[in-house]
């Protein structure tokens, strides 16, 4: 919310601004910022997803906290950080029982407002290695779709990421689903699948030099907090992986946009035209090992040959994934990085993460691309080998 203060204030004007700073008004915001644990307990820092609507309307922020195999879930205290002012109920440092999750209400300094917290504790991250993309639900208070995934007793298991929640940021007056940058579509290679869009940003992702959206989906988090002042941080790949990744299959259909626009700071809507170039989409994974000083990539480096934590990745060949109508199969095995192996006890602790990505514009971390370019993608599969496998 502060975010949004801030840049609300600065389009308003200088001549208005001191109406922003002019008298210090109890806080409204009502959020946690961070969760801990006490103890080297955490594989991970606490991953805060998007929020979930309720049937009555309502929304439920969920915090998940990934924590080492053998921790005791029944009496775990989690310490929480409060935006400025506000209260909690449990208190912070309450001792509870995790084995299911606990839900906190948050109450904003002045008392008018309030927001449901669901923390959940895990000892895995990915279960499932099939993914159809049949389960959605609404995000940003009903705006757009947010893909998860379910176990045999159709319970949530994990959920994907995308950046459908800056790009609601950025234009807030959308509200349709299939008009933000990842949907679900009712034509998939079987059932539903997910599509993904390339497409021009509001205004506002104009102002911070981010006109052009790729569309997307990842196993990660998206930190929306942080988008506008550094979207590649704000993209924060990989879930907990206990298995060594060795090949990802799927089908796909492509269609590049009409026009390729760069990046260009010195024009007025940020965008220079590149003639008679074509866009490309991007299919890939990354296998890595999470360490106490960056327990999670983001898109700064997550595909640098220079970053030593990544132990394998499956990257499409280009000249693979040409444009079609048509449902096209893929299949990308995993190559280790040269001199990289697993590490068996780390693998069993936790301590390695994987990242799947989508993207309909390949060179959307730079904010360059054709707006129209569409992905869909559908019955991906991981295949994996286990521990066991190789002691």
């Amino acid at each position: 919310m502060k975010l949004k203060l801030t840049i609300i204030c600065l389009l308003l004007g200088t001549g208005l601004f001191s109406s922003c700073i002019r008298e210090e008004a109890l806080n409204t915001e009502a959020d946690i910022e961070s969760v801990t644990l006490a103890g080297d307990v955490m594989n991970r820092s606490a991953e805060f997803g998007d929020a979930i609507t309720t049937p009555s309307g309502g929304l439920i922020y969920p915090v998940t906290l990934y924590v080492k195999k053998g921790t005791d879930v029944t009496r775990l205290a989690p310490e929480l950080t409060l935006t400025e002012g506000a209260s909690v109920v449990p208190a912070s440092g309450t001792t509870l029982d995790f084995t299911d999750s606990q839900d906190y209400i948050v109450t904003s300094e002045d008392g008018l407002w309030k927001r449901h917290y669901r923390l959940s504790v895990t000892t895995s991250g990915i279960t499932n290695t099939k993914y159809s993309f049949e389960h959605v639900r609404m995000g940003g208070g009903g705006k757009y779709h947010i893909f998860y995934e379910v176990d045999q007793a159709e319970v949530e298991t994990f959920a994907w990421a995308s950046g459908n929640p800056g790009f609601a940021l950025a234009d807030s007056r959308e509200d349709n689903p299939v008009n933000f940058l990842t949907y679900q579509d009712d034509n998939g290679y079987e059932g539903k699948c997910v599509t993904m869009v390339t497409r021009r940003a509001g205004g506002l992702a104009e102002l911070v030099n981010m006109p052009i959206a790729s569309g997307n989906l990842f196993l990660g988090q998206f930190d929306v907090l942080d988008a506008l002042n550094n979207a590649l941080t704000a993209t924060k790949f990989g879930l907990q992986f206990e298995h060594v990744p060795t090949r990802l299959s799927g089908y796909y259909k492509y269609k590049s946009g009409d026009t390729f626009y760069e990046l260009d700071t010195s024009a007025e809507d940020k965008l220079s035209p590149v003639p008679g170039r074509k866009d490309q989409g991007n299919i890939y994974a990354v296998f890595y090992e999470s360490t106490e000083e960056r327990p999670i990539l983001d898109a700064t480096d997550i595909l640098s040959e220079d970053n030593e934590q990544v132990i394998s990745t499956a990257v499409i060949n280009q000249d693979d994934m040409p444009e079609t109508d048509e449902w096209t199969y893929f299949e990308i095995p995993f190559t280790f990085r040269d001199g990289k192996t697993v590490d068996y006890d780390k693998l069993a602790q936790g301590q390695y993460c994987l990242t799947i990505v989508f993207a309909s514009s390949i060179r959307g971390d730079y904010f360059e691309g054709a707006p129209g370019s569409t992905l869909s993608i559908d019955e991906v599969e991981l295949d994996y080998e286990d521990a066991v496998t190789e002691e």
